[in-house]
């Protein structure tokens, strides 16, 4: 049977077995996919291991992502310039790096009926979350993306590496001269029950605001830009199960329904 996991610290609680064996399950796939705590710094020794065990895939959470890319004898572009791996394949004695998460995000929008084409992004951070989404936003054709950090520098280096016009760099402070059309939250600040530095004059009633974060309850940023009259908020779980998605393609060459996981993770999350 083909083997597949998921490496991360800590590893205990992901959701990915459940998505995946989901996944065979309707997909009429024949695998078995499992969870693999790593001891931080057996990264390396801990995939080879996996290889000789007869693993044909992985998935890589933190703190590995960043390692993996280094791991990986190829590279696709999107993992290239996201600066992480979260889906290695193992084929032909190769390991192959790619990054799944910002198509993930991009298909959930996309679900959602959210117009990505020729809308106004505004992309809140600038670390690794949004570095990984940059380049499937720009592959939607919209009329500009904003990276607001904290750190304004962080995200000029964010943007040099993509050479587009339409990336457009600012601090927190300066989006409240701006309009939107959709704001995407890629800070750790819902994880820590805070809110990302910006003017609630810019959340519009025909907006849509997507926190890459999910939880039991609505995000702090989702409940804000709710309480401040934005038409619509999206939590990230289906930011979630779309990249598992992606990932699940590439290795099985077939891509899966996501709607009938996503419906089961929100029941399980409304039950705990």
């Amino acid at each position: 049977m083909d083997k597949y996991c998921v490496f991360g610290n800590p590893i205990k609680h992901s959701r990915s077995p459940f998505i995946h064996q989901s996944f065979a399950k309707t997909t009429k796939q024949t695998l078995h996919y499992d969870t693999c705590l790593v001891e931080l710094g057996s990264f390396t020794e801990a995939v080879n291991d996996f290889i000789a065990k007869g693993g044909k895939g992985a998935n890589v959470t933190v703190p590995f992502k960043e390692q993996a890319l280094t791991l990986a004898d190829e590279l696709s572009d999107r993992a290239r310039l996201a600066g992480a791996v979260n889906t290695l394949t193992f084929k032909d004695g190769k390991i192959y790096g790619d990054n799944t998460d910002g198509e993930g995000l991009v298909q959930d929008l996309l679900r959602n009926t959210v117009q990505l084409e020729n809308s106004r992004i505004l992309l809140l951070g600038a670390g690794g979350a949004a570095k990984g989404v940059v380049l499937p936003l720009l592959a939607q054709n919209p009329k500009s993306i904003t990276i607001a950090n904290r750190t304004i520098s962080k995200a000029e280096r964010l943007i040099e590496q993509f050479n587009n016009d339409k990336l457009i760099v600012c601090g927190f402070e300066q989006t409240a001269e701006q309009e939107f059309d959709v704001i995407i939250n890629a800070t750790s600040a819902s994880l820590s029950g805070k809110l990302p530095a910006i003017s609630a004059s810019i959340i519009t009633s025909n907006m849509v605001c997507y926190d890459m974060v999910y939880g039991k309850s609505v995000t702090p940023f989702l409940a804000w830009a709710q309480l401040k009259g934005a038409s619509r908020v999206i939590d990230g779980l289906g930011m979630l199960v779309g990249q598992a998605a992606e990932s699940f393609d590439i290795w099985r060459g077939v891509k899966p329904s996501v709607d009938p996981v996503i419906n089961e993770l929100r029941a399980s999350l409304n039950a705990e």
